[in-house]
């Protein structure tokens, strides 16, 4: 499954929500859908609810089921998915609403990704993101991107992945953090390459304090003196 959810609401009993991408329709699919849903109930003791993401109306149709284990006219086992597509999700048009309902913007915003409003409805829920918390909008960004599989809209949502990350920078919103992180860890290698291209040895505390450092100033500042430095050494000549 691409992602398994347990829901615990305050009134009620608890139940498991098994989510997956149909992008088409798939030879099999039924009977794989019927054993994930028998095992996660056998393994968890809870009721097991099997939803499918569909991006077009011909899939989402057939991911309706039912899918049946029978002999004759007697049904042993039926499997019916509740499918989100076309039909049933409407296309975000109000970013306040990615605030309100973060996991059905996401799901939407996978089911229309093959409509012409794919990048619009990707900018809203991007612009959206930014009212959550950190937690809850690194989860859903993540989601989406996996939902997204290899359509067209995944590298404009990668993209707006960032936008997001760089929002109201030095406040630890949602990315920023990682997407620093990440940025610094590129620096520092590429530091670490020319020095090693031009022959510079590098003792092992010196690496350290290169690979730790997270001020993205500082790195290029080192990474400019590696073109030129004679020893690692160099790369702090004036502090």
């Amino acid at each position: 499954m691409d992602t398994v959810l347990k829901v615990e609401p305050s009134e009620g009993d608890g139940f498991l929500i098994a989510l997956e991408a149909q992008t088409a329709r798939a030879p099999g699919k039924g009977g794989s859908w019927s054993y994930y849903v028998a095992y996660l109930h056998a393994k968890f003791g809870m009721p097991v609810l099997l939803v499918t993401v569909c991006k077009d109306l011909p899939t989402a149709s057939w991911a309706a089921g039912p899918f049946e284990c029978r002999v004759g006219t007697w049904t042993t086992q039926s499997t019916r998915p509740f499918v989100l597509g076309p039909a049933n999700v409407p296309e975000i048009t109000d970013e306040s609403a990615v605030a309100r309902e973060p996991a059905l913007a996401t799901l939407s915003a996978i089911v229309h990704s093959n409509s012409p409003n794919a990048p619009a409805i990707l900018s809203m829920v991007a612009r959206g993101m930014r009212a959550l918390d950190k937690a809850t909008a690194k989860y859903w960004c993540e989601w989406l991107e996996v939902g997204l599989e290899n359509t067209p809209v995944r590298e404009t949502w990668r993209e707006l992945e960032n936008m997001v990350a760089t929002y109201f920078p030095g406040r630890g919103t949602l990315f920023e953090e990682t997407y620093l992180e990440g940025k610094a860890e590129g620096k520092a290698e590429d530091i670490l390459r020319v020095l090693e291209k031009r022959d510079v040895p590098v003792p092992e505390a010196i690496r350290d304090r290169i690979t730790t450092c997270i001020d993205l100033d500082t790195l290029t500042l080192w990474f400019d003196r590696s073109l030129t430095a004679t020893t690692a050494e160099d790369l702090f000549l004036d502090e």
